[in-house]
Formats: structure tokens, sequence, C-alpha cells
């Protein structure tokens, strides 16, 4: 009861649904460090998975696996803190995006427009994947990546596999008679590790507990949640939703659509210094069906703010290094572009061509205002967000 209370006092001063309080949702309520799935061992489809995530062997440089740019201990984002990572053969190739993390994206859905057309779903930062398995098969043929030339030079390195026994145990021991459906057993197989192992989504952050009623915030990260839901204030919120599922899981922090920011373009990138290249996320030019869209141009995948502290840098291009960046650059990009682009008075966001600009949001707040206004928080403000998004990181000891 008196948990209860606590919680309802709570929500009417921050304006949060803590439905963790209701007593309907118990039987649905993720304690914790527990999966969503729970799983006390890997199948051997998983297990199998398992090693050929962390198998540098598979790739053509011997040094790269799907573990080098998703770090177990970076919540499965790249750990270098790079721009963006390099592959290849000699591992010299520059790739075009950041390395986004893989938790809790076996909550995801392939991409689909909803009923007011708002795009949704999909994996990668333009959503051009239908699944995980679809998801793991582009990093071993990338030639920015693991950058194998064809499947079938993917197979010959299965084949020298130190775990090539356990693969034809699992797939049946003429796997490799059928050519590509080998390929396919592998990414089938990272699929399932991801799916089914708890480390994708522990859901053991300090809110986690906080939510269950084990932890307490600070009064600074207190106030970072009340900014974070004030829609007149941080409006993190709308996109990066912090209330439980309908499914009664804890919140995702992410409503899987896509938003586009106009974030500077980073000059750190090599393919940016070609004047006429842009990356436009959902219409190309890694993704093609949807190039016609060009009210789309622009606009990549909203990623869950859960362990953004350990994920840096930040946005599709690795543009800033800190939260307190971005966060600044969500509430000042607008009142202050001077401070985020060179030319700011003539080139406002110039990583778009400039028929695509009117794409960018300035609609929502806190991107609603105008040169001269006061942002949306002050600099005090955007220490406490920073202070709360630190309580969204995995792996918290009460």
């Amino acid at each position: 009861m008196h948990f209860q209370f606590f919680c309802s006092f709570i929500t009417l001063v921050l304006g949060v649904l803590l439905t963790a309080c209701s007593s309907d949702s118990n039987n649905n309520d993720i304690q914790p460090g527990s999966s969503a799935q729970p799983s006390p061992s890997l199948s051997a489809v998983a297990a199998l998975g398992e090693k050929i995530f962390f198998d540098q062997s598979l790739s053509a440089s011997g040094l790269q696996s799907c573990a080098t740019c998703h770090d177990r201990a970076s919540a499965h984002a790249d750990g270098d803190q790079l721009t963006v990572p390099f592959g290849g053969p000699g591992m010299d190739v520059q790739g075009f995006r950041n390395t986004p993390s893989l938790r809790y994206l076996s909550f995801n859905t392939a991409f689909f427009f909803d009923a007011e057309g708002t795009p949704t779903g999909g994996f990668n930062l333009d959503g051009r994947a239908a699944s995980l398995m679809a998801q793991a098969r582009r990093p071993f043929l990338a030639p920015h990546e693991m950058a194998n030339a064809t499947t079938a030079e993917v197979i010959t390195r299965l084949r020298s596999a130190s775990y090539v026994s356990e693969f034809m145990q699992v797939f049946g021991s003429d796997i490799f008679d059928s050519g590509e459906a080998s390929f396919d057993r592998a990414v089938f197989a990272i699929q399932q590790f991801e799916l089914e192992s708890a480390e994708f989504r522990p859901f053991d952050s300090k809110f986690d507990y906080f939510l269950a009623g084990k932890a307490r915030l600070s009064d600074q990260e207190l106030r970072g949640l009340a900014l974070f839901n004030d829609p007149a204030k941080g409006n993190c919120s709308a996109c990066h939703s912090s209330t439980r599922t309908p499914d009664g899981l804890p919140p995702l922090f992410t409503d899987f659509t896509y938003d586009n920011l106009g974030v500077p373009r980073n000059y750190d990138i090599a393919a940016n210094a070609d004047a006429e290249y842009f990356d436009l996320g959902l219409c190309g030019p890694d993704r093609t069906d949807l190039s016609g869209r060009a009210e789309l141009c622009g606009a990549f995948k909203v990623p869950t703010l859960r362990n953004i502290a350990l994920t840096a840098p930040y946005f599709h291009n690795g543009k800033f290094a800190t939260l307190r960046e971005v966060v600044s650059f969500y509430v000042r990009r607008d009142t202050n572009p001077e401070e985020w682009y060179p030319n700011a008075g003539v080139d406002k966001f110039d990583d778009l061509p400039a028929q695509y600009r009117v794409n960018v949001n300035t609609t929502e707040a806190p991107y609603n205002r105008r040169p001269g206004d006061m942002p949306a928080l002050t600099s005090s403000e955007i220490d406490d967000v920073v202070a709360f998004l630190n309580t969204l990181t995995d792996g918290y000891q009460p």
C-alpha cells in the first residue's frame, strides 16, 4: 500500500504513467534483471549463433565479427567511439553510418506504414531489413565491413570454423551441399542468439529498479524525468516513450518510428567530402524502395534511449560525442543555429539537399522556436535531462 501511494504521488507530480503500481499489471511485470522471454539456457541453434556472432574468421580481414561493432560492454553498439567504424580486407575502409545498439530490438517489427501513414519498424537505421536475420546478412558482404565478396566465400570460411561439426550437427550433415542455405542458417542462428539471450534485453537499469520500487532516483534525476516527459519542455517522450507498452513491458524508450532532425553534416566521414553525396535515410542511398518518396528523405529510425550513455557517438552520422551536446542540439538547434551549422544564416540543415530541408521537424517542441527565442531547456535543465538519461543504463546494482 505504501508503494502504491508513492507511485501515485510520483505520477501526480511528474505526470508519468507508472503502471508498475497497477495490480492489473503485476502478472505481466518484468522484474529488473529478467528477460521478457526467460531462457535459462540457449537452444542449440542460439548457442551456435553466439559463436558465429563472435567469430572474426568469417571476415576477409580475419579481424572483424559481429561483436567487433556490437560490443557487449557498450550495450552491443560500437565500443571504439569512432564516428563510423572501419572494416574491409585491411580494416582500413571507412563506413558511412554510426553503429546502433542491438539491445531491445527483439521488440521491433518489420517495416510498415501505420494507419496515419507514419513509417514504423524495420531494422537498420533506414529500416530496410525486415528482421534480425535480414539485418545480420549485410555485414558479411559489405565492402566496408566483413567484406566477403560472395556468400560462397562466407560458406568457405564457415567450413573451416572451429565449430563446423556443431554447425553440421544442428543443421544436418549435408547442410553444405545446399549452397546458399548454409549461409542462411548461419544468419538465422545469429538471429536466434539475439532473440533468446537475455543480455539483449535485461531490463535492469536504475530506472527499471525505480519502476519496481527497488531504487530511488535522485532529485536531479527526477527533475530530468519530468522535463523528459513535459510536452512543453524536452518533449522527449513524444518519440522515446517512457511508459509501459500495451503488452505490459517496461518502457522501450522508442516508438520505432522515424524523424528528420536536420543533424549537421559530419566531415569526419570521408564520403561527405563529396558535396553531391547525402545520406537520406529512408529514401537512400542504401534503401531504394522508397527513393520516390521525397517527403521521407532525411528521416532515420528513432533509437531506443536505453543505454544511451554507453553508445556515443550519436545520430546516424556520429556527429556528437556527448549526451550533453545532443540535448543541447535538440533545444538550441533553432534558437541558436550558429552553434551547429557553419553557415547557419544561409545553409542551415547542411546535411540535406535544399529541396529536402522542408522535411526537417520544425513543428514539435522543442523544435518549434525561432532565432532569439528562449530555448526549451536552460543549461541546468539540460544537465537534469542528461542525469535522467544515465539512469537508463543496463547493469545497475542497487
